[in-house]
């Protein structure tokens, strides 16, 4: 069976998935298949073997993860699944993409194993039970060697990316696995390119496959130039509103994010800095929509943030720009974004954001539109500044050339002549009134006057014959003859912080805990000891009464005193760590899953220190370990 791109479901819940996955795709925004989603979900939910041939980048893996999700007996910890990955960067990825779709499954586990992390750590993890296990060949085969992983009761087995496996020499190693799973299990095998070695071990191991290839719908783009810009998801906002401002020829832009809830933040936040900005997403009715756009093609609006579905069709000539504020979930994707941009013979221009874990999209993303992306780097405060001075004079010459001023030489002169002010003085605080919505100067920037940021200073040089070490043996002046030091200047407060301590809260010794959640997490850089010095300086909670702490990839979990009081709750609510506010709740039952071995204790012996000493004088064991 062959499908092409057109086959798309109208939606997610027409495929016959369960409603707790149903909610965790609403939950990442996803709300339509891509077309080899809604090729191979039906078809490995009916339980036949499959062959799926499509390129990295189309959405694949919750192509299969969600059926194999559907499958998953959750009171059974053991592995009912395996899926094969050629490199360990690929196989985290998979295990945080089932995490992702098994928000709504509670007590659901997947391990990742791969070469280069401890096998006691896989050993212990395995020991406790996990239901998926996603690992490279060499990893696998090394537990089951070890009789550490078993797989009797394996219903599912998928290949992922088969063609790299053998092109870097996996695929004997898959065979070996392959013949060590049960013979009734439904198998999965995905590639981007079908070669004969491929074809054959498909042929030997699958049952009567459906196979199913997906033609890629990506084109050259060659009226849309492209760039990127590597950003976390912190700096994200500041890297848009600088590059904005000094884009060349901007008229208006579509800013792509992934979720519908992600339009509204970020459309307000734009807003908030003065951009004439709406949202666009599948809660809109059709009318309000519709004068969206209108308002788009009047120049109303200069931007319209949006979501890949509600953006679909959407045509208007003066989008000058489009922004990929989120990284898409595949290359077609970003090709139709894009396309919305060089209308009308119209040179377009396309800007991708990528935090440093998403880099590796760019070369699919290069190979999919046949064009080089270019780097393109955060805009400085200064060069933001001097761009501001360029409009804010070219505004003054204008009015200088078309307008009748006379009437203001008069004002200006009765002022020098009544207030006994120069007339540069004047214009400065003329324009200081002028921008004082929009400031010519950005914090960060330099206190003098903007400049050609090219033109910078050369480095002072040093005459090395006569410089001279400073003596301090030879300080013989009296301490009355030093000029005075100046008086110590204040910190500035922190944004969100008070200036005045946050009295420390008491709570009984051994008080009970309970896991909250906070909204952020790896993607926004966050580190534990900021969540920590961000309660205990603005909540009052000291460092004791703050437990475990696990960062996700969105958001993390905390552990404080349970039954925390309206008020403090408030204020964990609002406190803000990176820009982000905490919203702080308590964690459901079932929602948090403790990924971390157990810590193994000391041994006791009688209230003592142990005795690490060697009867006969040795070294400890641990002092000989070669490292």
């Amino acid at each position: 069976m062959t499908t092409s791109p057109e086959i798309i479901a109208a939606g997610f819940d027409t495929l016959g998935l369960a409603k707790p996955l149903l909610q965790a795709l609403a939950d990442v925004g996803y709300e339509t298949p891509s077309p080899i989603q809604a090729a191979c979900i039906p078809v490995l939910l009916a339980g036949h073997d499959m062959l799926g041939e499509a390129q990295t980048g189309t959405g694949k893996t919750a192509a299969f993860a969600l059926p194999l999700l559907q499958k998953i007996d959750l009171k059974r910890a053991v592995p009912q699944a395996l899926i094969l990955t050629p490199t360990r960067e690929l196989a985290i990825q998979v295990a945080e993409a089932l995490q992702k779709y098994a928000k709504h499954l509670p007590g659901f586990h997947v391990l990742p194993i791969y070469g280069g992390q401890s096998m006691v750590v896989q050993l212990r993890a395995l020991s406790r039970g996990a239901h998926v296990i996603v690992g490279t060949p060499g990893r696998v085969m090394d537990h089951l060697e070890r009789k550490s992983l078993a797989l009797n009761n394996l219903s599912m087995l998928v290949l992922d990316e088969a063609d790299e496996m053998l092109r870097m020499g996996f695929i004997d190693d898959v065979k070996w696995i392959l013949e060590h799973t049960p013979a009734t299990r439904q198998t999965a095998l995905f590639s981007a390119t079908m070669p004969d070695a491929i074809r054959r071990v498909a042929h030997q191991h699958l049952r009567e496959p459906r196979e199913i290839k997906i033609r890629s719908a990506t084109s050259t783009v060659v009226a849309t130039s492209q760039s990127y810009c590597q950003t976390h998801s912190g700096q994200k906002l500041e890297a848009l509103t600088r590059i904005l401002e000094v884009e060349d020829d901007f008229d208006a832009a579509l800013v792509f994010v992934r979720t519908k809830t992600a339009t509204v933040e970020l459309a307000d936040k734009l807003e908030a800095r003065g951009y004439s900005v709406a949202a666009l997403n599948g809660d809109l009715t059709q009318g309000l929509r519709e004068q969206v756009i209108e308002r788009l093609k009047a120049g109303t609006i200069d931007i319209v943030v949006a979501t890949d579905v509600a953006a679909r069709g959407l045509d208007v000539a003066r989008v000058s720009h489009v922004i990929n504020y989120d990284v898409p979930y595949d290359t077609e994707a970003y090709v139709h974004r894009i396309g919305r941009t060089g209308r009308a013979g119209r040179t377009g221009r396309a800007i991708l954001f990528l935090a440093p874990r998403e880099m590796y999209m760019l070369k699919l993303i290069e190979r999919a539109t046949k064009q080089k992306i270019t780097a393109l780097t955060m805009p400085t405060p200064g060069e933001v500044a001097n761009r501001r001075v360029a409009q804010f004079t070219q505004q003054i010459v204008d009015i200088i050339k078309t307008e009748k001023l006379d009437f203001f030489f008069d004002v200006v002169r009765r002022i020098e002549g009544e207030q006994d002010i120069a007339a540069r003085e004047i214009a400065a605080a003329l324009a200081w009134l002028a921008t004082r919505e929009r400031p010519l100067q950005m914090p960060g920037a330099s206190d003098h006057a903007p400049r050609d940021v090219a033109a910078v200073p050369p480095t002072p040089t040093v005459n090395r014959d006569t410089e001279r070490k400073p003596d301090f043996k030879a300080r013989t002046k009296p301490a009355e003859d030093y000029p005075a030091a100046e008086p110590r200047r204040e910190r500035p407060a922190k944004e969100g912080r008070s200036d005045t301590p946050v009295k420390q809260r008491s709570f009984a010794d051994g008080a009970t805990m309970q896991r909250y959640r906070i909204e952020i997490g790896r993607n926004q850089g966050v580190l534990p000891k900021e969540i920590v010095g961000a309660i205990a300086n603005e909540a009052g909670i000291a460092g004791k009464d703050i437990g475990q702490i696990n960062l996700f990839e969105d958001y993390s979990s905390v552990e404080l005193p349970a039954n925390l009081s309206d008020d403090l709750m408030d204020i964990l609510r609002r406190i803000r760590v990176r820009q982000f506010a905490l919203k702080t709740r308590v964690m459901e039952p079932g929602e948090f899953v403790d990924t971390r071995p157990p810590r193994r204790a000391a041994p006791a012996r009688d209230g003592k220190k142990p005795d690490w000493k060697k009867p006969d004088g040795a070294k400890p064991a641990w002092k000989k370990r070669e490292h």
